[in-house]
């Protein structure tokens, strides 16, 4: 992991997690970081560290990134991100911020050999067909179907009126969920339940991705 902060048992995100990161948002700057470390580490990383912990008999070890942002090759220099990011083992991802927290399992971003191969089986109709039923029916529980990015049009070599065009369109698939940060229970043990529930429901989306990626 990349903290070293103690953990307890995880109780959820408190009201102050979402405060810092407003405060964040309007005073991007390393006087505010430091001024509110404490905040950060008690109730944003200690918190996912908690998470982490209880999660990963189950998931293995994950681990949460780093708040700085990487800005040599970015035009904005802001320091820090705005947001928590954790990793769930493999499994999964979980993303929070002042407005929302998001649950979500998948491929955000593939490299050009997984990108071939994605975009080959679901060409073909068994295992492109198996996909579109996975990504409807997860449709149908509230999960938006997406990735990092898509092509304007159907890739070259594929038929522009494919019936999967949508997902043949995409450079990288991931199953998200996502609900307002201010929702009571976030600040509860029960905050776990609904990540994990969301990792598990999306179970059918990694094992695709696992049988053809790999």
């Amino acid at each position: 992991m990349t903290q070293s902060h103690v953990s307890s048992g995880f109780e959820g995100w408190p009201p102050a997690a979402l405060e810092f990161y407003r405060g964040l948002e309007a005073d991007n700057s390393k006087a505010y970081f430091t001024a509110h470390r404490a905040v950060y580490d008690d109730a944003v990383a200690g918190p996912a560290l908690a998470l982490l912990d209880e999660l990963a008999p189950e998931y293995g070890e994950g681990k949460i990134f780093r708040p700085h942002r990487d800005v040599r090759f970015s035009a904005d220099k802001s320091p820090y991100k705005t947001s928590l990011g954790v990793m769930i083992g493999s499994s999964g991802f979980v993303h929070l911020d002042a407005d929302r927290l998001m649950v979500g399992t998948g491929r955000y971003d593939m490299s050009p050999a997984e990108l071939t191969a994605y975009r080959g089986a679901v060409d073909a109709p068994a295992s492109g067909e198996e996909l579109q039923g996975i990504a409807d029916e997860l449709r149908a529980d509230g999960f938006r179907i997406g990735g990092h990015d898509a092509v304007a049009t159907v890739p070259r070599g594929f038929d522009r009126a494919h019936p999967r065009a949508e997902l043949l369109r995409l450079k990288g698939i991931a199953a998200t969920r996502t609900w307002p940060a201010d929702e009571p229970w976030v600040a509860t043990a029960e905050a776990k339940d609904r990540i994990v529930e969301a990792i598990e429901r999306a179970a059918p989306l990694r094992a695709w991705l696992s049988r053809h990626l790999t």
